[in-house]
């Protein structure tokens, strides 16, 4: 039986082999994890579907492949009679007499897109620009290499993990030249070792993944941040009327912020420009505000799920659905798509107490809102009697905002208007 490519999500084409976890040769049992596959939006797990003997692996480690393409072939009971369906011949496998499909281009995109360069493939392999692997853009960016240096052994010509490694390790091997001479002040010396008695934690899927999204994120937008503050007084309120009913009925308490992300909604309507996405020389504006809430895995990575056309609920209903969508995130209950398609993010560190955070755009959306503490604060509050001093619950909201799409005037608008839905608004009826 054939192990294939999954389709991880719908608007997700090809998927890259993370790891193996079983070799050629190695026994397997029905759901027993095969490898893991990662792709520009979600890491998962790929089970085996029958129980067998892997006899082949078709697809190594590092390597990008279309959805539907035959990754490994596993021969068991379940599987006998079933004549396995080859996979599609890569170039190589052509003889000279037989056609060559021409190579088709690939999409331009501002989230992962690879260099806009050609590989060197051995003759008689077609050209075509790189797709490069997660696994092999980072080892590029840390080696500093071009590329267009590295032939690549993988299918049509792609370069791998393997051909990385075997390329630093020649161009270790070449001969240094002669130090130059002179006093041995002015020969600089190499760094210290580094010391024996620490440990090395390896990065997992998650944290690779989200490492590459933050450098391509800050590589791609010119960030800029700008922040307000927000007295929560009138949403404390209504928190605090309807504390006791709420917690009985849903089992969860009401936070401050599916209040800030109701405000949120309403004012991407009055300011369009911020539920957008770069397109090119332009922006994108999106219709429906489809909002990402970034969910902490247990100190184990960060993922952000998306509410879909959460503009059209209640402060309810979305309390509601970002408490179900961090629980399912947390237990890996959700599914690829889920992860897909956010026009406008929300970052909330205020439970450990954060004063104030700048966070990284969420690609290819243009602006991100982290919400930090709202503590009790001295504030001036002006009347009609003349300025007092009061004891109210304040908090900043800090959005990080991307200079190509807008300018700080209109970031700065946005968050006036947030602030004084927030502010003034009774929310009452939404509860």
């Amino acid at each position: 039986m054939n192990v294939l490519m999954p389709q991880l999500g719908e608007t997700v084409a090809e998927g890259t082999v993370a790891a193996w976890h079983k070799s050629e040769g190695d026994k397997v049992a029905k759901d027993e994890i095969l490898l893991d596959v990662e792709t520009d939006k979600a890491a998962t797990e790929v089970p085996a579907p029958v129980d067998g003997v892997m006899t082949s692996v078709l697809v190594q480690a590092g390597e990008t492949v279309d959805v539907g393409t035959v990754l490994a072939v596993i021969d068991g009971p379940e599987a006998a009679g079933e004549a396995p369906t080859e996979a599609e011949p890569s170039d190589d496998a052509q003889g000279e007499g037989s056609a060559s499909p021409a190579p088709q281009p690939e999409p331009d995109s501002t989230e992962g897109s690879a260099p806009k360069s050609v590989a060197r493939t051995p003759p008689g392999r077609a050209s075509r620009r790189l797709r490069l692997s997660p696994v092999v853009r980072r080892l590029l960016g840390e080696n500093d290499l071009d590329p267009r240096e590295i032939a690549g052994s993988g299918r049509d010509g792609r370069i791998t993990r393997a051909d990385i490694m075997s390329f630093l390790k020649a161009r270790a091997a070449k001969p240094v030249a002669e130090p130059p001479s002179g006093p041995i002040e002015s020969i600089a010396r190499p760094p210290a070792a580094l010391p024996e008695d620490g440990k090395r934690v390896p990065f997992d899927r998650i944290r690779r993944v989200t490492a590459e999204h933050m450098v391509r994120s800050r590589a791609t937008s010119a960030h800029v941040m700008q922040a307000v503050e927000v007295d929560f007084a009138g949403v404390d309120r209504v928190r605090l009327r309807h504390r006791v009913d709420w917690r009985a009925k849903h089992g969860f308490s009401l936070t401050y912020l599916p209040f800030i992300a109701r405000a949120v909604c309403l004012s991407l309507h009055e300011f369009p420009r911020i539920n957008s996405s770069v397109d090119g020389d332009g922006l994108l504006l999106h219709k429906a505000v489809h909002l990402s809430i970034a969910v902490n895995l247990n100190f184990e990575g960060l993922v952000a799920p998306v509410i879909r056309d959460a503009d059209g609920l209640t402060v309810a209903g979305l309390a509601r659905g970002i408490h179900d969508i961090g629980r399912r995130a947390r237990e890996g209950d959700l599914d690829p798509d889920e992860y897909s398609g956010g026009t406008y993010t929300l970052s909330n560190n205020g439970s450990y107490g954060t004063l104030l955070t700048g966070a990284i755009i969420n690609q290819p959306q243009v602006a991100i809102l982290s919400v930090d503490a709202v503590r009790k604060r001295p504030v001036v509050v002006e009347s009609p009697e003349g300025d007092s001093i009061a004891i109210r619950p304040v908090g900043i909201l800090a959005q990080s905002f991307d200079h190509r799409a807008i300018d700080g005037a209109y970031s700065a608008a946005f968050l006036h208007k947030v602030r004084s839905l927030l502010e003034q608004t009774d929310w009452s009826d939404e509860i």
